[in-house]
């Protein structure tokens, strides 16, 4: 059995990692921009929440047909139960995001742009749906950086205190 999760395994999780970064940063300083600059902080924003929903659907395929290797030493199932529900928590929330950000997008009735291209829109626009999608993405999105930071601090809990290749698993190969 291997020691590490499978290079791509790895590269998606820190590509996807980058890009929450960009996506979350598209977002928080769109209002410091002078206002003729914002639509482009807004395509920046979806393009990523785009391919952040495909490649966490495809690292969630990969995850299905590739069991994850052993942690070493093994943790307490207490542990493993909660790794487990914090990673559903973490699929489910950067997939649901995306897909939440989209179905506003084309509820709005108008044309919108991702990677540069103008996507298909409601013929009509749903405001009322709109309002209702904003409020969950918006909540969804705050929740993210509660999920993310605690994310983090699991990893470095299992790398410092209980000192096992948690974190080691999904760490790219050095360079020798």
């Amino acid at each position: 059995m291997r020691s590490k999760y499978s290079g791509l395994q790895i590269a998606i999780h820190w590509l996807v990692f980058l890009l929450v970064i960009v996506t979350y940063c598209a977002m928080e300083f769109r209002g410091l921009a002078p206002r003729a600059y914002r639509p482009y902080f807004n395509i920046v924003h979806v393009s990523c929440g785009i391919t952040i929903l495909v490649l966490m659907v495809t690292r969630l395929l990969v995850r299905l047909k590739s069991p994850s290797p052993p942690i070493v030493p093994k943790p307490s199932p207490m542990l493993t139960g909660m790794a487990h529900l914090g990673h559903l928590v973490i699929y489910l929330l950067f997939i649901a995001l995306p897909i939440i950000g989209l179905l506003m997008m084309y509820n709005r009735g108008g044309n919108w742009i991702a990677f540069g291209i103008v996507m298909p829109h409601a013929q009509e626009a749903n405001f009322d749906l709109v309002d209702i999608l904003k409020n969950y993405h918006v909540t969804l999105a705050m929740l993210g950086y509660y999920v993310i930071g605690l994310h983090a601090l699991a990893a470095l809990a299992h790398h410092y205190y209980f000192k096992d290749n948690t974190l080691l698993r999904m760490m790219p190969k050095k360079r020798v």
